[in-house]
This record gives C-alpha cells, sequence and structure tokens, in this order.
C-alpha cells in the first residue's frame, strides 16, 4: 500500500509584507524579537509606515543571535507558523512586546493572542516545522553581508546609520524622488 505524501505550501518570510503592495518603496529590516534595538527599530518602523502610509511595504527578517539570545530562533519560528493563517503582523508585535519572556509555553500562549488556532502550534513548535524558514532568512542575511542588528534595506540597498525616525525618513524620501524620476523617465520614453 502506497502512502499519499501531503505536500504543505509554506508562507515564506521573504513573501510577508506590510504597506502598499505596490509601493514604491520596500523597507526591509533583519532582525530577533529579544535584540532591544529591534524592538526599538519596530517602534521606528511603525511611525515610517503611518508617515509614508501608501509609498511604502515593510518585510521583517529573522536573523536570530542565537549565541546570545537562545530563545530567538524559537521566536521567529512562532512568528512564520502564525504567517501561516494570516497573523505575521499580529505575533510580530506581540513578541516584541513580550521580548523577555520567549518560552515555548508563552509562545503558545502569545499565538492564541495573536489570533492564531492552529491545534498543530506548539507541536509545530517543538519540531521545528518553521526553522528552514528562519535559518533561510539568517543565510540571506548573512549572504547581504548583515553583521549587526537591526538591519535595513531599502529597496535592496543597505541603509548605513543609526536607524532613528530621522534618518529613515531622509533614506525613504530619498528613495521615493529616485523612484518618481525613474517612472517619469520610462514615462518619456
Amino acid at each position: 500500500m502506497a502512502f499519499k505524501k501531503e505536500i504543505v505550501e509554506i508562507i515564506e518570510p521573504r513573501d510577508i509584507f506590510v504597506g502598499n503592495p505596490d509601493a514604491p518603496v520596500t523597507l526591509m529590516e533583519f532582525g530577533e524579537y529579544e535584540n532591544e534595538a529591534c524592538a526599538k527599530a519596530n517602534e521606528v518602523v511603525k511611525q515610517l509606515l503611518e508617515e509614508f502610509e501608501g509609498s511604502i511595504r515593510f518585510n521583517f527578517r529573522h536573523f536570530p543571535l542565537i549565541n546570545i539570545h537562545q530563545r530567538s530562533m524559537k521566536a521567529g519560528e512562532a512568528a512564520v507558523g502564525a504567517a501561516q493563517e494570516g497573523k505575521f503582523w499580529e505575533m510580530h508585535n506581540i513578541l516584541f512586546a513580550r521580548r523577555r519572556n520567549l518560552g515555548t509555553t508563552s509562545l503558545k500562549l502569545y499565538s492564541l493572542e495573536a489570533g492564531v488556532y492552529n491545534k498543530k502550534f506548539l507541536d509545530d513548535l517543538v519540531s521545528s516545522t518553521y526553522g528552514w524558514q528562519v535559518r533561510g532568512d539568517l543565510r540571506e542575511g548573512m549572504d547581504k553581508g548583515v553583521r549587526e542588528i537591526p538591519a535595513f534595506f531599502i529597496n535592496g540597498e543597505q541603509f548605513i546609520g543609526k536607524p532613528t525616525f530621522e534618518n529613515l525618513s531622509k533614506s525613504i524620501t530619498a528613495a521615493l524622488k529616485k523612484s518618481k524620476r525613474k517612472t517619469a523617465a520610462s514615462q518619456r520614453a
């Protein structure tokens, strides 16, 4: 008797955005949930999404510093697990808010708070179902030259500087101007 293998499509972190899907500027961050600087950057990103509403979209990628933060890997997996039910951003914000308590049992409770009702959520965490996705983000970040977090990229180019609202705003504004020039040039052609 042959067994039929069930193929499960996993929504990858690289495909999860918040903001206008057709925005001319894509802001991407490599970070993790236990890092204080990433938690501060998350608040800056919320401001940027409000300030540049309609003009930017944001993508968060996992870069767990497991030598320093042992629970950051599982927290990233929990976020990817929540994404499978369309609750990535809810879980993302809860994880930052509760970054000092990211044990597996807590992650299960946070998933319920985020609106995830997958009965296998805890099993998926324990068996590292989404570990490959988090490791894939980490590998991509290293390939892009990320050495410390939070690390931001604006339209694929690494942002250099302190990720404050003012600094990121200037870079996003410059990227928007560049995008408008490209659009105008292509319309003339």
